[in-house]
């Protein structure tokens, strides 16, 4: 089997939580670069981690999967600095929210094969939604390989790019929906008298225990909340006043936003020059 080396571009929250996984699933730390341009954060992850952290120019010349973890708004700088020095046979991963694998490709030496991934931050507890979409060059064999080195992270899915601006909505930014819902329910357990470490570990434990009935039951969610809903009882009245104040229609203006916001990001980044 070849043993495949991964740089990543752009070692901040994200990227940190790729090399974290890569190095969790046995990954050796040799086989992982990374690229990091504030020299205190460079130096925490080379202690932290134990790996190289080179230049741009060092982990294109010797790493055969490139990690681009950097802002979508920084990815044309980069790319239109270095990405014609990128080899035809190296694959390209990036984890640019809103960023199409056209924007890449642009940049790339024809035939160069990208892979666009969208993880989230549960990826530091070994529960990420990871969806990958290939572009143009990639190969099934890429795409897999791809895979592997987001599969130690949680789970993993494989869709169609035109649906990666509704995956950054959905799963992307999922985590920061469910920790407001959490921080405003255990605000209320707190006006309503309890202790906020009490409230705190009700939600939390609630919230953990309902993910998993989801997940491990297979019913549709409806059923699931028909089961605590008993005619006149105390879920009810809560559910209907979440209803009157437009919880569910708040949630599809939310997620809407974020995917137009996706396709807003691309919209702003100019083409390349020819």
């Amino acid at each position: 089997m070849t043993e495949h080396s991964v740089a990543i571009l752009g070692a901040g929250m994200l990227g940190e939580l790729v090399l974290a996984g890569l190095l969790r699933s046995g990954w050796q730390p040799s086989r992982v670069l990374a690229v990091e341009k504030r020299p205190e954060r460079a130096a925490e992850l080379a202690e932290r981690y134990g790996i190289r952290l080179v230049t741009d120019e060092v982990a294109i010349a010797e790493a055969d999967v490139l990690l681009i973890a950097v802002k979508p708004q920084d990815a044309g700088k980069l790319l239109d600095g270095l990405g014609g020095q990128v080899p035809q046979d190296r694959l390209v991963v990036t984890l640019c929210a809103g960023l199409p694998t056209s924007f890449f490709a642009a940049r790339l030496p024809a035939g160069v094969a990208v892979v666009r991934v969208m993880t989230n931050t549960a990826a530091k507890v070994g529960e990420a939604m990871t969806v990958l979409s290939p572009g143009v060059y990639a190969s099934e064999e890429q795409v897999d390989l791809a895979e592997q080195i987001f599969r130690p992270l949680g789970r993993t899915m494989r869709l169609p790019e035109s649906q990666q601006d509704t995956v950054t909505a959905l799963s992307g930014s999922g985590p920061a929906y469910f920790y407001l819902l959490i921080e405003a329910m255990v605000d209320a357990g707190v006006l309503l008298g309890l202790p906020r470490p009490v409230a705190h570990e009700l939600i939390v434990q609630t919230a953990a225990g309902s993910a998993a009935m989801l997940r491990d039951s297979g019913e549709h969610p409806a059923k699931l909340r028909e089961m605590v809903t008993s005619p006149a009882g105390t879920t009810a009245v809560a559910l209907r006043e979440l209803e009157n104040h437009g919880v569910r229609a708040a949630l599809f203006a939310a997620l809407e936003a974020a995917r137009d916001r996706a396709r807003e990001i691309a919209a702003e980044m100019s083409p390349p020059e020819k």
